[in-house]
């Protein structure tokens, strides 16, 4: 069969394109944005790709349309489809028919740390000698593509509760119908579709509806907003982490060791190349999850010591005169605090410059604007990149005083962070975009 996939290069369009691939099926695609590491990933596995959405890609004539919900009414190959009644269906449809059916899948939910713990938990699955299937917003290092089909009953995925497309608003997750689910958090966000937090536990308590008897839900203890979800019915066994009673990560130790406990027993020790308490907690939900899946938690924990992360993830993207800069997905005030938190427990005093784009739906409405100068005060100097923002980011960071600066030039940005910047220096980049290949602008002037 051949599949036209529109908005390809998301992480998780991307990843229906490799599964289906990978299921034999002749895949193109197109986007809008075209940028590493999906393009590359795909482009590496073969798989054309169209920039723009022209109508005429109907020419094309796949026996079916596989549409991201990136794509809305008014899209002008979306119009000429629906226009033509070309058959069609969305990503989450396409995968729970296709790929996840007849499989023991665990999913990964939650409004930060979806990626990194799902990553790990393949990586630990594929350790044990499971050989798991999985699909990963972002492409795990030990693994190097997003997502692939594996040889064996499990499949791990990264439940996302961003609406599904056009034609169908649910949660993306309410499809994927895991046995075993991970809860790592649940704060507001996706404020272009939610309208309150109590909208996204409608959402959660919608897929909690779906999970079996035999199944296990391993949620954030210390949450309650979940608390909440699982208040209005759960039908499934439960296990928390992060509260005394559940699973527990020690405090890391000069060789970054910590201990891991259940019940308040010790079960054992690991190292996690990951920096920050928001990565010991991913490490026990991946924990936890893998132990419902068959794997002895001695196995785990092994496995976690191997693990080396996600691209985008406070990745290195480079040193130059002693100036290192990293590259990190954070976008969401929390997800950011967390990573500079995250940093900070790495390079000690070293000096963190701060740059961010606030390019995610939810910021660019300005819905969290209040909460960036709090969530950035660990940062020695912050740079905001505030184009085509329809809020006043220098209004909003103006607590930060002379530490904060807002540039609209990309070109300025980078010259007043080099400008800036001095040996021992550590340049953290947040965005969920491309960003302008700002990292490489940045290493390129680093060196002149």
């Amino acid at each position: 069969m051949h599949i036209h996939i529109l908005g390809i290069c998301g992480t998780f369009m991307g990843g229906i394109a490799l599964l289906a691939r990978g299921a034999g099926h002749e895949v193109t695609g197109c986007d809008a944005n075209v940028y590493p590491p999906m393009s590359t990933q795909l482009e590496a596995q073969g798989i054309a790709l169209t920039e723009g959405y022209d109508a005429e890609q109907v020419g094309l004539e796949p026996d079916l349309f596989v549409v991201g919900n990136a794509i809305s009414r008014g899209n002008p190959l979306l119009e000429e489809i629906l226009d033509r009644n070309l058959p069609y269906v969305s990503g989450p449809q396409w995968l729970a028919e296709n790929i996840l059916r007849g499989r023991w899948v665990l999913g990964v939910a939650g409004t930060h740390g979806k990626t990194t713990t799902t990553a790990l938990l393949a990586w630990i699955l594929e350790e044990a000698g499971l050989e798991p299937g999985f699909l990963v917003g972002g492409v795990p290092t030990g693994f190097g593509v997003s997502a692939r089909l594996g040889s064996s009953p499990f499949f791990v995925i990264e439940a996302d509760e961003y609406d599904t497309a056009f034609s169908d608003k649910r949660s993306k997750f309410v499809h994927y119908q895991p046995r075993t689910t991970v809860f790592n958090n649940l704060e507001f966000d996706h404020a272009d579709i939610f309208a309150d937090l109590a909208a996204i536990e409608t959402q959660f308590h919608h897929l909690v509806r779906t999970l079996p008897r035999n199944g296990l839900i391993v949620v954030n203890g210390g949450e309650a907003s979940l608390d909440r979800v699982l208040t209005r019915g759960c039908w499934t066994p439960v296990e928390r982490f992060g509260v005394p009673g559940g699973w527990q990560a020690g405090e890391c130790d000069a060789e970054g060791e910590f201990e891991v406990s259940l019940g308040g027993k010790t079960v054992g020790r690991t190292r996690l190349d990951l920096p920050g308490a928001h990565n010991r907690a991913n490490a026990l939900a991946a924990l936890a999850a893998a132990r419902h899946a068959g794997v002895p938690v001695e196995v785990g924990l092994a496995a976690i010591r191997s693990f080396k992360g996600v691209r985008r993830r406070l990745e290195v993207r480079g040193t130059v005169r002693g100036v290192t800069v990293y590259d990190d997905f954070a976008h969401h005030p929390t997800a950011i605090a967390a990573t500079i938190e995250g940093l900070r427990s790495r390079i000690g005093a070293a000096r963190i410059l701060a740059v961010l784009e606030p390019r995610s739906n939810t910021m660019k409405l300005g819905t969290m604007k209040a909460l960036l100068p709090g969530s950035l005060a660990g940062a020695e100097r912050v740079f905001c990149y505030a184009a085509n923002l329809g809020w006043n980011a220098a209004e909003a960071l103006a607590p930060m005083g002379e530490k904060a600066r807002v540039f609209d030039d990309l070109q300025a940005l980078v010259a007043a962070i080099v400008a800036e910047a001095r040996e021992g220096d550590q340049v953290l980049v947040m965005s969920n975009g491309g960003f302008g290949g700002i990292h490489g602008k940045l290493l390129a002037a680093l060196g002149t």
